[in-house]
């Protein structure tokens, strides 16, 4: 529980000015982004299961809401109603998903995409925190700003510079004392040093005031036109949480073995939005930077979470006064230095090293510095998903042979060795018969059965048929017969047998088809010697 408490403290300090970041990208008072962190901890916390994951405020949900309080600003909506309607929408979306169960679809974003994605997430919040460092006004995506940054070194602000890394320094030395919340004591020194020098004559940007009103629940009243103005980022809205929260969820949970669920984690989300919606907050995910930072102090817990809310909430209520000093480079000082462990390359190079998903994890990290977190992600997952495609429509078949007299039937490329027969030719296809790669195979394996009267199919790697290579299947038997020749399939399930029969090939389902290859090769023999 020590650790925790020390966990939560360390994250609160990072949590709580990030809130008021956030909600200025967004165009939002500062009380908006702290109740949106003090409800979000606190429901995940609840509902949850990751104990890294900090659910508040995050940069890139914040610029999609901005963006659509600008959009909607023509319109005369109220920006309060637009921004709870927003949050509820994005909830519902989360709520719908898991009560539905859809999410193992996060299956189909794979660990090279969410190390791809992690590490340009990192560097991206890493860039949006120079202009507070450099004391220049600027943003977008990631490779303008930093054009824009160059452009305007020789306006850099010196002052805010050497505050700013000066705090980096100290950070990245009070790493080596992992029970110090190194964070906190360097904000807390950032905000000493305003009180006692006039930093606002050195034209060194400070966080301000922040009025905090008592929460209260609330339903947006707006027309059906701007409702459907908000339903349109809804998705999007809810797409680019998900994608920053699991991210962080499942990339901190896999190198400690913590089992994590796509849809508990959803309902979870939802219900954290949910709240936040209803108590006039921001949208709310497990941003990469506070969950990194909760791992990086030792968080053992989802009491660190709720640590963190405790420490915000009384510095919300009393401590509004001291926030108002803090210095903005010290804090984006503090945001860079959270992800700094999460910067590093090692795992994008060892996908290099061993040949594998290398060009799918680099296409993540491109498309997000490209095109930014949202269009970035899915970009990634299109790569994800071609590379699935590619490896799948491949028309790889291994020829198969008996080891001796035993049971076993193995790859004669591998094994020279194994035993086959002049008439029976064994083959498995490498991948599942579907609709893409199902006539390819099957024209393969029909060119290689020229010099063989018995062709002896193995389909354990195809756990289903869908309609396309069912056909496929059937129309390959009938053209094997035309010809003379035999098919016979090892390794079924039962459910393609009862699919085989409802295609009209009810012989190969019934005669035709056996448990293992051993069994189809006997069968196999028996016929040749009947030749």
């Amino acid at each position: 529980m020590t650790r925790d408490a020390l966990a939560g403290l360390s994250v609160a300090g990072l949590l709580l000015p990030s809130a008021i970041a956030y909600a200025a990208i967004a165009g939002l008072p500062p009380a908006q982004g702290l109740i949106a962190t003090i409800v979000g901890l606190g429901i995940y916390a609840a509902c949850g299961r990751s104990r890294f994951a900090m659910v508040a405020p995050t940069s890139s949900s914040a610029a999609i809401l901005g963006a659509l309080l600008l959009s909607m600003h023509s319109r005369n909506a109220p920006v309060e109603a637009v921004t709870t309607a927003a949050v509820l929408a994005a909830a519902a979306c989360f709520l719908i998903a898991g009560v539905a169960r859809v999410g193992g679809l996060a299956s189909f974003i794979s660990r090279p995409v969410l190390r791809g994605f992690s590490f340009g997430i990192a560097v991206t919040i890493t860039v949006k925190q120079l202009p507070a460092l450099t004391g220049v006004k600027a943003g977008g995506l990631v490779l303008p700003l930093l054009w824009t940054l160059l452009r305007a070194l020789p306006q850099w602000h010196v002052p805010s510079l050497l505050l700013g890394t000066a705090a980096l320094a100290a950070l990245l030395g009070l790493r080596r004392f992992s029970a110090v919340p190194g964070a906190l004591l360097v904000l807390s020194a950032g905000i000493l040093l305003s009180a006692v020098i006039d930093l606002r004559a050195w034209h060194v940007a400070l966080v301000g005031p922040i009025a905090l009103a008592p929460l209260h629940l609330a339903w947006p009243s707006l027309s059906p036109e701007n409702w459907t103005g908000v339903v349109e980022i809804a998705l999007p809205l809810f797409l680019i949480l998900f994608a920053e929260s699991w991210s962080s969820i499942r990339g901190l949970a896999l190198p400690h073995g913590d089992k994590v669920s796509t849809n508990r984690e959803l309902l979870a989300l939802g219900c954290a939005n949910l709240g936040a919606g209803l108590l006039q907050g921001m949208p709310v995910g497990a941003g990469f930077s506070a969950s990194s930072a909760a791992e990086a102090a030792g968080a053992k817990s989802r009491l660190a979470g709720l640590a963190a809310m405790a420490v915000i909430l009384l510095l919300g209520l009393w401590g509004r006064g001291i926030i108002a000093l803090l210095p903005a480079p010290v804090l984006g000082a503090v945001v860079i230095a959270s992800l700094f462990h999460a910067l590093d390359l090692s795992p994008l190079l060892r996908l290099w090293r061993i040949d594998r998903d290398q060009y799918v994890a680099t296409a993540a990290v491109v498309a997000v510095l490209a095109l930014g977190v949202l269009d970035g992600m899915l970009i990634a997952v299109g790569f994800s998903l071609l590379a699935l495609l590619q490896r799948f429509s491949a028309a790889r078949v291994s020829e198969l042979g008996q080891i001796g007299d035993s049971h076993d039937f193995v790859d004669l490329a591998r094994h020279p060795e194994a035993r086959t027969e002049k008439e029976i030719l064994i083959l498995r296809p490498a991948e599942p018969l579907f609709f893409a790669n199902a006539e390819e195979i099957l024209a393969t394996i029909t060119a290689r059965a020229a010099g063989s009267r018995i062709i002896v199919l193995s389909m354990e790697e195809s756990p289903d048929l869908d309609s396309t290579a069912l056909d496929a299947l059937s129309d390959f038997d009938a053209g094997l017969a035309r010809a003379g020749k035999t098919l016979l399939l090892a390794r079924i399930k039962d459910h393609i047998r009862d699919a085989l029969r409802r295609v009209g090939a009810a012989d190969l389902a019934d005669q035709r088809s056996y448990r293992s290859v051993a069994d189809a090769f006997a069968a196999a023999q028996k016929k040749a010697a009947a030749f």
